[in-house]
């Protein structure tokens, strides 16, 4: 099964038991692991949203060894075993009756269409950051990181969707990773906190008195939680904005597709922004009739909501 035949991303023979399992299995990971990620690729075309499946199953292991319970040494273990999971891939050595319905899948995808698999070995660099426990001086520090686990994905699914500039494209996508990313940093600080992980630059903590970090419902007295939490909404917001200047690059369904994704994220930070101490006690998030509305929204009126 060579990843080196590229085509239009539909499927011109029926597919085989092993590889259509093997997609069952992504799709099943997608909706059940990543309901904001599969609104958004409902919308797709079968073979378009197997690959993005494929594409999510194997992000989700990724993130899942970064934050699940082994030891740091164990984490990394499994990391290099992923890196030589995408090796398989990359000489075409992945056969259909693989054991991993991942590899299978996502091998298979990448005879569909120009997925860049480099992009998995930058998210990888990024899991290992988290491993490591890095902390972020500057924005700047904190947008690299980014790069790596949100802008990775949407160069990923760049490949997937088509441009019609893909130079453009991929740094609108870049952008609007890092909008993404940003909100969900802001949606879990409390969680983050939980577990020792701060993301927001310190240079930001500093300037906002928030030093002491988010392990309480209520911040300090002292400390101007809200102007913090204003303050890089708006940041996102304004990535927002650059990023979705992709949607008219994409075909409709890949737009709307994007545009529903972004949608609800945006929908959250507006939430984030009307009552910023929310994040302290608990994860911001959208009933699912809302998100599907903005699905529909987006696949009906092409627009984000």
């Amino acid at each position: 099964m060579s990843p080196q035949i590229k085509g239009t991303g539909t499927a011109v023979e029926p597919l085989s038991p092993q590889v259509a399992a093997a997609y069952q299995y992504c799709e099943a990971v997608t909706g059940s692991q990543a309901k904001n990620f599969s609104y958004g690729i409902r919308l797709l075309p079968q073979a378009k949203r197997q690959a993005m499946s494929a594409i999510y199953a194997l992000a989700r292991r990724i993130d899942d060894i970064g934050d699940g319970g082994w030891s740091d040494a164990r984490k990394f273990e499994e990391l290099g075993r992923t890196r030589a999971l995408l090796d398989a891939i990359r000489e075409g050595s992945v056969e259909p009756e693989d054991t991993d319905p991942v590899k299978v899948a996502l091998a298979h995808s990448c005879g569909l269409f120009p997925i860049p698999l480099d992009a998995f070995d930058e998210l990888i660099d990024g899991m290992e950051m988290d491993v490591r426990g890095t902390e972020y001086a500057t924005f700047e520090q904190l947008r690299l990181y980014c790069r790596c686990v949100a802008g990775t994905v949407g160069r990923l699914s760049l490949a997937v969707f088509g441009c019609t500039d893909p130079k453009r494209g991929a740094e609108y996508a870049d952008t609007l990773g890092l909008a993404l990313q940003l909100t969900n940093i802001l949606r879990d600080v409390r969680e983050d906190a939980s577990i020792g992980r701060v993301y927001l630059p310190s240079e930001d903590l500093a300037r906002f008195g928030c030093e002491e970090g988010f392990g309480l419902t209520t911040p300090p007295a002292d400390a101007d939680f809200r102007g913090l939490v204003l303050f890089e909404a708006r940041r996102a917001q304004e990535y927002f904005d650059e990023g979705l200047r992709l949607l008219p690059m994409l075909d409709r369904r890949s737009r709307a597709c994007v545009g529903a994704m972004a949608g609800i994220y945006r929908r959250v930070l507006e939430r984030i922004i009307a009552e910023p101490e929310a994040v302290l006690r608990g994860r911001v998030s959208l009933p699912g009739w809302e998100k599907a509305y903005v699905a529909l929204s987006g696949l009906v009126g092409g627009r984000t909501p």
